[in-house]
């Protein structure tokens, strides 16, 4: 294989196992040489893996190539720690053709050691060594001189200098702790590269398991164990909208829950409040989970009603402490002739709740997970350098200089524009099929994460898979009619994406009878399934809306039937009006809350129908004495646009309504019928 392809097979593999590095943590590369088309001369390059990267999914258009002779030529040019920046700008001038991806900082580190394959991780195990008061001795005893020691270094050229300068005077070692933030491993080969990553890795594991305290946080504290699984998830669920409701203050977020043994276990620890205060320390964790949680500090018994009541003062708090923090950094800053970018926001990223479980939030539901997972790493890494010694992250001042660098300010500028419905949530009724399958689909392009809620727990897995899986959908199953199974999807929502914005009412179906035929068995399904279940759904989704805070958006997908008088459907009509109708009850209880209640009416959608494929159709087609095969176009002809209705154009329609285009709003029917007079809104 090319160096290219080795490098990109021993990152994925490295990056596959959480035991050696975070999500888009760490960096690898390799060096190799080329013939230069515009020379036709060899040339020397290194690959390494570009900004914003990770490891596990790495592709070769992830990988930033340079020339190694221009790269070592800025040594000349480096101006000092004082102005480091500077460096990572002039990386654009080492670029090799068009280039690939943006060099990251760690660029130099890779560049400037003498071996062919480079490897930088985040291994908790390693960070547990590299953040121990006594890091330096325990890397002397642990690895027997075959590793280095680097004190802590803000990642960039002058760290990639002092790592090249201890391979250079040191042969025998095959890799160092970075103090601090993680490991560096090196070979001659990109297997002899990986094989001392992995073993500096496990050497930790065993040196840590060998000689670390057996209860490095201390013991549990009475009152502070575990609830059983399912009081947790029920008492995750009650907490998740007040919990959104404060880490979203500054900006709408997605959440994550996590209940990992590890999470419970430093949840009910003694040292929990003080340990959590010292924050993280590797610049990939606390960017990600803020520098401190926020401690719920309550025993596992506390009332869901105790909990809230500490809210506001619990979060005033950890605001006011945020803030501190950043004006003491900022003001260090300026100090040093510099301007801090503006503080993103006061409002926690990780909140602890013991005997529940954590909580994480990000600007979409892949970053929420990672700030957990962080966390998680965390919570390793302090569980690793009690064990041995004593948790030191790096100080203050070094963390702000990191989260309000201008290097991570700009590569906060390079992400794409949010999507319309960024951070919204929606529960989509009847969602595996036809309209909502649809309206799931449309509401997840849009930005949207979304809970595909259905009889069928077979289908609507499926169709969330197809939206691309846990990140952005999950399937649920629900009954309509069933007040506990309704609630059960909604708890789904908060736990699966910390939160609901948008309800779609959308679960139906219809029997095609007149009058006579009509049972009290076929009028009861059908008002339990539509009238009732709605009913259920909005009054289940409220509470959610009401207690997050955020406003939020319920549309009942009604149809144009509750307001045209047809033939044979008297059931259906029926409970359809009274879906109207609750639209305009809920809009007018709902608005002091931000909440906008809007209905569609879309005349027979045939294709991708789960009600027309269930015999409505052909009965419909008899009514009207036309095939069943040619009812869309039946319906199509008696419009005044003469078009089809697909789920696609009501999809559509849900969309607009949940936009910032609509958000004064509420208690409107949008007709999605390509117009039908007799349907008209009067």
């Amino acid at each position: 294989m090319s160096a290219q392809q080795d490098l990109i097979a021993r990152s994925n593999r490295l990056g596959a196992d959480p035991r050696n590095t975070n999500y888009a943590g760490g960096n690898t590369s390799a060096k190799g040489t080329e013939i230069d088309p515009v020379t036709g001369e060899p040339v020397e390059l290194l690959w390494v893996k570009g900004s914003g990267g990770d490891l596990g999914t790495l592709t070769e258009a992830g990988l930033a190539v340079l020339r190694l002779d221009r790269l070592r030529a800025l040594q000349h040019v480096y101006p000092g720690v004082e102005r480091e920046d500077e460096m990572v700008a002039a990386f654009d001038y080492t670029l090799h053709g068009k280039g690939g991806a943006a060099p990251s900082i760690d660029t130099a580190m890779h560049g400037l050691v003498d071996a062919a394959h480079v490897d930088h991780l985040h291994p908790d195990s390693g960070i547990s060594i590299a953040t121990a008061q006594d890091g330096e001795a325990l890397t002397a005893r642990a690895f027997g001189g075959r590793v280095a020691w680097v004190p802590w270094r803000r990642p960039g050229f002058q760290l990639g200098l002092d790592i090249a300068a201890i391979k250079a005077e040191n042969p025998g070692v095959i890799g160092a702790i970075l103090g601090g933030h993680g490991i560096t491993a090196w070979g001659d080969t990109s297997d002899e590269a990986e094989a001392n990553s992995l073993w500096i890795i496990k050497t930790a594991e065993e040196y840590i398991a060998a000689h670390g305290s057996a209860e490095p946080f201390g013991g549990r504290r009475d009152g502070y164990a575990p609830l059983e699984a399912s009081a947790r998830h029920a008492k995750a669920a009650a907490l998740v909208p007040h919990l959104r409701a404060i880490a979203s203050h500054d900006k709408p977020q997605v959440g994550h829950f996590t209940d990992a043994d590890a999470v419970l276990d430093f949840l009910a620890s003694e040292r929990l409040p003080e340990l959590a205060a010292l924050g993280t320390s590797c610049p990939d964790h606390f960017l990600r989970t803020k520098v401190k949680p926020l401690v719920i500090d309550l025993p596992a018994d506390a009332t869901v009603a105790e909990i809230v009541e500490r809210l506001p003062a619990l979060h005033e708090a950890y605001r006011a402490d945020y803030t501190a923090y950043y004006e003491r950094g900022a003001a260090a800053a300026r100090a040093r002739g510099e301007e801090p970018p503006a503080m993103r926001g006061a409002d926690p990223a990780i909140i602890l709740v013991p005997g529940v479980g954590m909580f994480s939030y990000g600007a979409d539901k892949q970053t929420a997970r990672v700030a957990g997972e962080f966390y998680v790493n965390a919570i390793n890494v302090m569980r690793g350098a009690e064990a041995l010694s004593t948790y030191s992250p790096i100080d203050e001042a070094e963390k702000f200089r990191i989260e309000y660098w201008a290097l991570e300010e700009a590569k906060l500028a390079r992400r794409p524009k949010p999507k319309p419905l960024a951070t919204r949530i929606a529960l989509v009724t009847g969602a595996a099929s036809g309209i909502g399958k649809a309206t799931a689909t449309r509401l997840a392009a849009e930005g949207a994460c979304v809970v595909i809620a259905d009889l069928d727990p077979e289908k609507a897995q499926a169709a969330a898979a197809e939206l691309g899986g846990p990140d952005v959908a999950v399937g649920v199953q629900v009954n309509v009619t069933d007040e506990a199974q309704v609630q059960h999807a909604v708890d789904a929502a908060l736990l699966a994406f910390g939160g609901l914005d948008i309800v779609v009412n959308n679960a139906g179906l219809s029997l095609s009878k007149s009058l006579l035929e009509t049972t009290v068995a076929d009028w009861d399904l059908q008002h339990n399934v539509m009238a009732k279940g709605s009913f259920l759904v909005s009054r289940a989704a409220a509470r959610v809306l009401i207690d997050q805070k955020l406003g939020g958006d319920i549309i009942y997908i009604s149809s144009k039937n509750s307001v045209f008088a047809g033939p044979n459907n008297i059931a259906y009509s029926a409970t359809k009006a009274d879906q109207a109708h609750q639209v305009r009850l809920l809009a007018a209880e709902l608005g002091e809350h931000g909440v906008k209640v809007n209905g569609i009416n879309p005349d027979g959608v045939v294709r991708g129908s789960g009600i027309f494929a269930g015999g409505w159709g052909a009965k419909r087609a008899a009514v009207y004495g036309v095939p069943e095969e040619k009812l869309g176009e039946y319906y199509a002809q008696r419009t005044l646009l003469k078009r089809e209705v697909l789920p696609e154009h009501v999809a559509n329609a849900v969309f607009v309504l949940c936009t910032a285009d609509l958000d004064h709003t509420t208690g409107l029917h949008i007709p999605v019928d390509a117009g039908v007079a007799a349907a008209f809104l009067r």
